[in-house]
């Protein structure tokens, strides 16, 4: 091989190396690719196909004076035959010679000689790298497709080496957004959730005598711990669950992160029942369960003065049903009602219902009941 073809050939696949295991745009890296080729090659024009299912091909990136990016070719076609097959073919004039001319589309008759080498690897066939000459000019040379050859499979691997570690690095990232999103929820929402309890019941205690000033600045306070909790809560549903049609996380660890929260602040732990699978629930459906769940909670810790409290979760192949019971005093007389509105509104959004049952002897019973898509 000529010295001067050999070091370009070489910095042209040091350039592709470096752009593909640097995460560049594939669309960049075959732009490259296909530019380097017909370089190589001194072409009019270099296109990059790619394997189709059905056998056929389709060019993916295209350098020279047309560019039939899209374009698709017969499986009976000549660059398909490489793509398959792995074998290299050469025409003195692609639209004369028998191998290849049935096939050649009505875009790339202006075009005489002609190479096709396959790209990617023997394990792993990615497509065809042609190249061609204006209609007259000199044919390629032997030598000239062999290191056309070489080059296609020297940049199909590296393409598949990339997919590789493109993938590793797209894994890392998951399990980061996942670490980040699990820390959020665990540990930010939950020492938030209980510093606003902590305010809210020091507004209660009658032996603490507040300036209506200072209570109200603590209810702020309060508001704005919600406010916090709910953003919070919307960057963890987003960093899990980036593509809103995809499951939530599991809701059985959600539930039992709320009930530890409610037994520091009542100072006994709630029983938990789960019945049924609540792991693959819609966002929306796992969400809203979660919240009404704090919320009923929450009320039972500000108004109840309970000795007993009992979670109850149950899934079936229709509905999601959320019990919250306790034995405490039922609902004080004048405390504000707008957990309860939110309860109702969650529901009624999902096309459900939120029913309370509650009395001084028995306590409350708060049952919060959604559907489940078919």
């Amino acid at each position: 091989m000529d010295p001067t073809l050999a070091a370009r050939t070489l910095t042209a696949s040091t350039e592709i190396a470096t752009a593909a295991l640097s995460g560049d745009d594939p669309d960049a890296v075959l732009g490259l690719v296909v530019r380097s080729a017909a370089a190589l090659a001194e072409a009019d024009l270099g296109l990059v196909m790619a394997l189709s299912d059905d056998g056929g091909v389709t060019v993916e990136a295209a350098h020279g004076a047309q560019s039939p990016v899209g374009l698709v070719l017969s499986p009976r076609s000549s660059a398909a035959r490489v793509a398959r097959g792995g074998v290299p073919i050469v025409a003195d004039d692609v639209t004369t010679d028998p191998r290849t001319a049935p096939y050649v589309p009505r875009e790339l008759q202006v075009y005489g000689p002609f190479a096709a080498a396959p790209f990617g690897t023997r394990e792993r066939r990615l497509g065809a790298l042609t190249v061609y000459r204006k209609r007259g000019a000199r044919p390629f040379t032997p030598a000239g497709v062999e290191v056309l050859t070489a080059f296609a499979a020297q940049a199909g691997l590296v393409l598949v080496l990339s997919e590789g570690a493109i993938a590793r690095r797209r894994i890392g990232v998951y399990e980061e957004r996942e670490r980040i999103a699990r820390d959020l929820h665990d540990v930010i929402v939950q020492r938030l959730y209980a510093a606003g309890m902590q305010l809210d019941l020091l507004t209660r205690r009658p032996a603490r005598k507040l300036a209506k000033a200072d209570a109200a600045r603590i209810a702020e306070v309060i508001d704005q711990l919600d406010t916090a909790i709910a953003d919070v809560r919307a960057v963890v549903r987003t960093l899990r669950n980036p593509d809103p049609e995809e499951p939530a996380a599991d809701l059985a660890e959600s539930a039992t992160a709320e009930v530890a929260t409610a037994r520091e602040l009542l100072g006994f732990a709630p029983s938990l029942e789960i019945v049924g699978d609540v792991r693959d629930l819609p966002t929306e459906v796992a969400d809203n369960t979660r919240a009404a769940l704090r919320e009923a909670l929450s009320n039972v810790v500000r108004h109840a003065g309970a000795l007993r409290v009992t979670v109850h979760l149950r899934r079936d192949d229709k509905h999601l049903r959320l019990t919250v019971a306790d034995d405490g005093c039922g609902i004080p007389e004048g405390v504000t009602r707008r957990g309860l509105r939110n309860l109702h509104d969650r529901a009624e959004r999902l096309g459900g219902t939120c029913t309370v049952r509650s009395s001084p002897r028995s306590g409350t019973a708060v049952t919060w009941e959604v559907p489940l898509p078919g």
